[in-house]
């Protein structure tokens, strides 16, 4: 196990962020995953880092706030917390998040509140997330498990026994075997998405049309000059690095305009300790217009009143259902996850997917035709039987998706 955990550190250190000799890195991550933090921080040192900053979270201090606060706390951010953020940020510092989380730690606090934080947090930390769509430092998120979150994605087990599925269902999906052979995988898998973001990109795409059992019939237009980009991405300083480990998808942004009909989530989405199930959305000229969850529907309609921006598509991400992730057959119950274990779109924040994009100002973008907002959420649109079919500018139609795969012309 604990070679296993070696070679995920080192994974995590010197590919997913690659950080440089001299350079600064934060790692923000639960109390629970101390242990593996503080190897991720050794291994950060070995490959030369400066300094390793920690950022400790907690979920029961969490809960106990939102539900225990004074209300006036939820509209302000202290001014440490901006310079903590911001400031690093600004300096290009790397990023490392391990994201683990009880799916539903704040089941039955006021939506509102957790509205208002992410306002206030969205005005104060503007940096932070302005470098960190367009490279402006390398950033990372991953996960271990707790015995919270696993006792909910193995339900009817002991915790022990729960912990070491959900161990082993997350080394399979970051390609972690304890041979040390993690970051040789990682490359050729990286090289693989390249290959087939490049044939989307010879197509110059206008629409694609996404089709399933489920209900969903959503055309969504792309913008002029758009790009594909895959798992691997590279800062503003020309470094390589990848934003999330595990990672199955090829994305782009759409046209903030361009999205109308109506769409079905495939999975649960856990949002802000909250589980929202069963939902849909109906959409016109790119903005949601109505929102309906069997479950947890009232932190969905706040989740896309945050702002204008967050009733607006941000993200068309395309992932194969027969994936390493999705064929565990697993609900993760963390997006990280579940988002590459099936193709999804995220409303909210649009990524610089443009030709040039990541030089551009934010008012640049809007110009394009990109959304803007302080949230981005993904939510699962993948099925084993969803088709989506791609128009290109010239007016052909590729079949993009067949059953819920690329087509044998993308494989």
């Amino acid at each position: 196990m604990e070679e296993k955990l070696m070679e995920y550190a080192r994974l995590l250190v010197r590919v997913g962020l690659n950080v440089e000799d001299g350079q600064r890195m934060v790692i923000s991550s639960p109390v629970e995953c101390a242990h593996f933090a503080r190897l991720c921080a050794r291994e950060a040192y070995d490959a030369g880092c400066a300094e390793v900053v920690m950022n400790w979270t907690d979920d029961a201090m969490t809960r106990m706030k939102y539900l225990r606060a004074g209300d006036e706390t939820f509209d302000t951010v202290p001014l440490w917390r901006r310079h903590f953020f911001n400031d690093y940020a600004l300096e290009g510092t790397a990023y490392l998040a391990i994201s683990a989380s009880d799916p539903e730690n704040l089941k039955g606090a006021d939506p509102d509140r957790v509205v208002r934080a992410q306002r206030a947090s969205g005005k104060a930390l503007k940096d932070f997330d302005r470098l960190q769509m367009c490279g402006g430092f390398p950033w990372c998120i991953a996960s271990i498990p707790i015995p919270s979150w696993a006792k909910r994605v193995f339900p009817g087990i002991s915790e022990d026994e729960a912990m070491e599925k959900l161990w082993d269902a997350i080394f399979a999906a970051v390609r972690v075997s304890g041979d040390g052979k993690a970051v040789e995988r990682w490359r050729e898998h990286l090289a693989a998405l390249e290959q087939r973001l490049e044939k989307l990109n010879a197509l110059d795409l206008q629409f694609l049309r996404y089709t399933n059992a489920l209900g969903t019939d959503l055309t969504i237009e792309l913008p002029r000059d758009h790009i594909w980009e895959s798992g691997g991405d590279v800062t503003l300083k020309g470094r390589s690095y990848i934003a999330n480990i595990p990672t199955e998808e090829i994305f782009t942004s759409p046209l903030k305009t361009g999205a109308n009909g109506v769409v079905y989530a495939s999975m649960p989405l856990v949002h802000d300790g909250v589980v929202i199930d069963k939902f849909h959305f109906v959409v016109k000229d790119g903005r949601i217009t109505e929102a309906h969850a069997e479950q947890g529907e009232e932190t969905l309609k706040a989740a896309i009143s945050v702002d204008e921006g967050a009733a607006c598509f941000g993200e068309v991400a395309l992932v194969p259902y027969d994936s390493p992730i999705s064929n565990q057959g697993l609900l993760f119950y963390n997006t990280l996850f579940d988002e590459n274990a099936a193709c999804h779109i995220a409303f909210g924040e649009a990524y610089p997917c443009l030709k040039g994009g990541q030089q551009m100002s934010k008012d640049e973008l809007k110009a394009r035709g990109l959304n803007d907002s302080i949230t981005h959420v993904d939510f699962m649109v993948g099925t084993p039987d969803l088709s989506i079919v791609g128009t290109t500018r010239d007016g052909r139609q590729v079949p993009i998706f067949e059953n819920g795969n690329f087509t044998p012309s993308f494989s």
